[in-house]
C-alpha cells in the first residue's frame, strides 16, 4: 500500500511540475515577443505576471502604494521590493500597518521609529522607518512598542555605515491623536 501511496504522491508533483510551463517553452521556441522585450515599460510580479510600471503604483484610497489592502504574502513580497529597488519607489505616498517599533543607537544618539512588516507565516519581518511630519518626542509623543499602527508617509532611502534603509518622510499615524 505504500508503494500506491507514493506513487500517487510523486505524480501529483510531477503534474504541478509540468503545469507551471507555458506553450512557448513546452514547444522549445525561446523568442522573446515584442510585449515581453518591452522591459523598460514593465516590471514582474511573482509568479511570472508583468504589469506596467504606471500601473504598479495605482494604489487605493489615494495612495502610490497600499500595503494595508495587500494580504500578508504580499506585502512582504512588495516591501521586499521596495528593500531591493528602491529607486522604484522614490516619491511614491505608501501606507503600511504593522507593529510600532523603537531603536535608539547608543553610539550616536539617534533614534529609529518603524512599523514592522512580517510575512504570512510571521517568521520574517522587514521595517519600514517613518519620521513623523513636525515636532515630536519618544516617548511622549509614540505609542508603546508592538503597538499596532496605520502609518503614511513619501518613500526614500538613505545609506549609512554601508547599508541601505527605506523611509517614509512627512509621515503621519493615522489611527492615533497622539495620545498613547
Amino acid at each position: 500500500m505504500r508503494a500506491i501511496e507514493l506513487f500517487s504522491v510523486l505524480s501529483a508533483a510531477a503534474i504541478c511540475l509540468c503545469s507551471c510551463g507555458d506553450a512557448k517553452s513546452a514547444s522549445g521556441n525561446n523568442a522573446k515577443s515584442a510585449a515581453e522585450s518591452e522591459a523598460a515599460s514593465e516590471t514582474t510580479v511573482p509568479f511570472g505576471g508583468i504589469v506596467p510600471k504606471e500601473e504598479k503604483f495605482k494604489g487605493a484610497n489615494g495612495f502610490d502604494v497600499d500595503l494595508t489592502e495587500l494580504s500578508a504574502s504580499m506585502v512582504y513580497a512588495e516591501v521586499y521590493d521596495m528593500v531591493y529597488n528602491p529607486d522604484d519607489y522614490v516619491g511614491k505616498t505608501v501606507r503600511a500597518r504593522g507593529p510600532f517599533s523603537y531603536f535608539k543607537d547608543e553610539g550616536t544618539g539617534n533614534e529609529y521609529f518603524a512599523v514592522l512588516i512580517s510575512d504570512a507565516t510571521a517568521c520574517c519581518s522587514q521595517g519600514i522607518e517613518f519620521v513623523l511630519d513636525g515636532d515630536y518626542t519618544y516617548p511622549k509623543d509614540y505609542p508603546a512598542v508592538d503597538t499596532e499602527i496605520t502609518v503614511n508617509g513619501v518613500f526614500n532611502y538613505y545609506k549609512e555605515n554601508g547599508f541601505t534603509y527605506c523611509q517614509l518622510t512627512n509621515a503621519v499615524l493615522e489611527d492615533s491623536k497622539l495620545s498613547w
